[in-house]
């Protein structure tokens, strides 16, 4: 069976409305046969006459009454339907997707999203914390539109087809440890290698990063845990559990663990963000949350 045609459904109701085909097809800017032809597909389709004909009079049959009511819902919905498809291509509302890690949600976004909904408040972003290989994979299949990728994901381009990736932003790893310990000015991976260490989790672009820093000195530390949230691990360095290494992406001036010291690395190290988008034409809604990630940029 064929589907029903919205357009024969608006033609139908224009002449419940008008009372006259003539009207109908004046108002729809339709051919007085096209007119006909659609309430004759309508009929062939439904098995029923669906208007009465009288003198200077249409009026639509019992079977016609039930349909008009029901196509007037349809249209409405439709035409809501490309309303809110309109305004996402415009750039006025809409929904975006975006991944990042979680220290970058917690550090990075909040600054960004306010000035969003300040600017643009008919923007949903929907965020998902993925690592940075989740969401390069999620990005070139369509499931999100933007990414805060680290690392190799945020330094070479071309590693994932139907993926752009440019460089955002770089943050210092510093050394987080206990206040109470005694540190050194500087920590060196000889230094760090005989502490506690509590790290991120194998697999992860920090943990790939910090594993390199080690081992361009020689060293290749066992860490005491392995977890993957950023403000867990500070919440055991904080009890003094070990020490870290971890990206500083709060502002210098933000709040701090009186619990927990900061060191920097000697030699330095750090940690490169770029962008993510799915190559090709970028939605508006899309460009307005890249605009706004851009101005956070921080080299």
């Amino acid at each position: 069976m064929r589907e029903l045609s919205l357009d024969r459904l608006r033609t139908l109701v224009a002449i419940a409305d008008l009372g006259s085909f003539a009207e109908a097809a004046r108002v729809l800017h339709l051919a007085p046969p096209t007119v006909s032809l659609h309430v004759a597909d309508l009929e062939a389709h439904i098995g029923a006459p669906l208007l009465v004909r009288k003198r200077n009079e249409v009026r639509p049959s019992g079977a016609g009454d039930v349909l008009v009511e029901r196509a007037r819902r349809l249209l409405a919905d439709a035409d809501e339907t490309l309303a809110m498809v309109q305004r996402q291509v415009q750039g006025l509302e809409g929904r975006v997707r975006l991944g990042a890690s979680t220290g970058a949600i917690a550090h990075l976004l909040p600054r960004a999203l306010e000035e969003l909904a300040h600017q643009h408040p008919g923007i949903d972003v929907q965020v998902a914390v993925l690592t940075t290989q989740e969401t390069l994979a999620r990005l070139a299949s369509g499931a999100l539109d933007v990414g805060l990728v680290a690392g190799s994901g945020a330094a070479r381009q071309g590693t994932v087809p139907g993926v752009t990736v440019q460089p955002w932003r770089r943050d210092p790893v510093m050394a987080f440890v206990p206040a109470r310990w005694a540190v050194p000015a500087r920590a060196t991976p000889r230094w760090l290698a005989a502490q506690p260490l509590i790290l991120n989790d194998e697999g992860t672009s920090l943990s790939r990063l910090v594993g390199e820093w080690f081992a361009r000195a020689g060293e290749h530390p066992k860490a005491r845990i392995e977890l993957n949230y950023n403000d867990a691990i500070k919440s055991l360095v904080a009890a003094g559990y070990g020490a870290t290494l971890l990206p500083q992406e709060a502002p210098a001036d933000g709040p701090r663990d009186p619990r927990i010291a900061t060191l920097p690395l000697r030699p330095a190290l750090w940690r490169p963000l770029g962008l993510a988008h799915r190559s090709g034409p970028v939605e508006r809604t899309t460009q307005h949350v890249l605009d706004v990630l851009w101005r956070q940029k921080q080299v």
